[in-house]
């Protein structure tokens, strides 16, 4: 992750975050058709909201459908004068400089804990001064958190995720798959717990190499690939049968990703740091949990097989 944006490199080719706003407000659209295909009989119902400091964005959700117990996709664009203290403190740069933020932030909560939930981001911020170059960047990434998890699911996603990052390297000449795919691991990361909040994906933050085109196309690459990795799994595993005992260990699972949202999520922290809309910033959040004090999976149990091989970092793709 870079410390710091020099005003050198940000002033190569103008950045054009209208032309970022459109892409994005149309990748919601194509991401909720797929997914209300995918469920079968769920709407996504939309609320627009407008932010008293600036900007406003659609907040699309989806309860109670066929396949999905809930799913939301955001779009939003906010401004400000002035961005908060902890935004600032890594970053004093941006002191002193007003901004523009805008994304498409996801997450699905499928029915059937056979079904992963899943998570997609991407997002474009630029902070301005008069008589200085603008500082921005794009990031962004999906990751995949299954409760059973099915290894041919696991490195579906990964072959995805990777073909999502062709062509593209970055300054150093490293794959963008290998560089992103360890940061997701890193970023996804429950340190209180000692594991992964699931198999991970891509994540990016930061980038601004190259040209704004060049950053630009791959935002649009992850964005572009994040139905290809995730459709087919809800299509294979929608309809596998399921008990009580299964639904249960889901819910109980489903707190970690509570837990990780609340405590280290940066667009969770950022969107309630710079007063954005409660209800879409957690929006994310699943609509039934469970905790349990102390609980551990019994040896040699489905469940204990999602600890036990599933949860760490793991090269996915060397067996294929």
């Amino acid at each position: 992750m870079s410390s710091s944006i020099d005003d050198k490199k940000s002033t190569d080719i103008e950045p054009d975050i209208e032309a970022v706003k459109s892409w994005l407000m149309a990748l919601q659209s194509r991401i909720c058709l797929a997914l209300e295909k995918a469920d079968g009989s769920g709407h996504f119902r939309e609320d627009q909201w407008l932010r008293d400091e600036g900007g406003g964005g659609r907040s699309r959700v989806l309860v109670a459908g066929d396949v999905l117990e809930q799913g939301g996709v955001n779009f939003s664009y906010v401004t400000g004068d002035s961005l908060p203290a902890s935004a600032t403190a890594h970053r004093p740069e941006l002191a002193g400089r007003s901004f523009q933020a805008t994304g498409v932030s996801l997450v699905i909560h499928p029915h059937n804990p056979f079904i992963p939930t899943s998570h997609a981001n991407v997002r474009f911020f630029i902070a301005e001064k008069e008589g200085s170059a603008p500082i921005w960047w794009f990031g962004g990434g999906f990751d995949l958190t299954p409760y059973y998890p099915f290894l041919e699911d696991v490195q579906h996603w990964h072959q995805v995720a990777k073909k999502a990052c062709e062509s593209f390297v970055d300054d150093k000449d490293i794959d963008y798959y290998t560089k992103y795919k360890k940061w997701a691991d890193d970023y996804f990361y429950l340190k209180h717990r000692n594991e992964t909040r699931g198999v991970g994906g891509l994540f990016f933050d930061d980038l601004n190499e190259k040209s704004f085109e060049h950053c630009f196309s791959f935002m649009k690459s992850v964005g572009d690939h994040y139905l290809d990795a995730y459709v087919p799994i809800i299509e294979k595993r929608k309809n596998t049968p399921f008990d009580e005992k299964q639904r249960d260990f889901q819910l109980y699972r489903r707190g970690r990703y509570v837990e990780f949202n609340l405590v280290y999520d940066r667009g969770t922290i950022f969107g309630l740091q710079t007063g954005g809309r409660t209800e879409s910033i957690l929006m994310s959040l699943p609509p039934l949990v469970k905790w349990r004090y102390n609980w551990s999976p019994e040896p040699g149990s489905p469940e204990a097989d999602l600890y036990e091989n599933y949860l760490k970092p793991r090269d996915w793709l060397k067996d294929l």
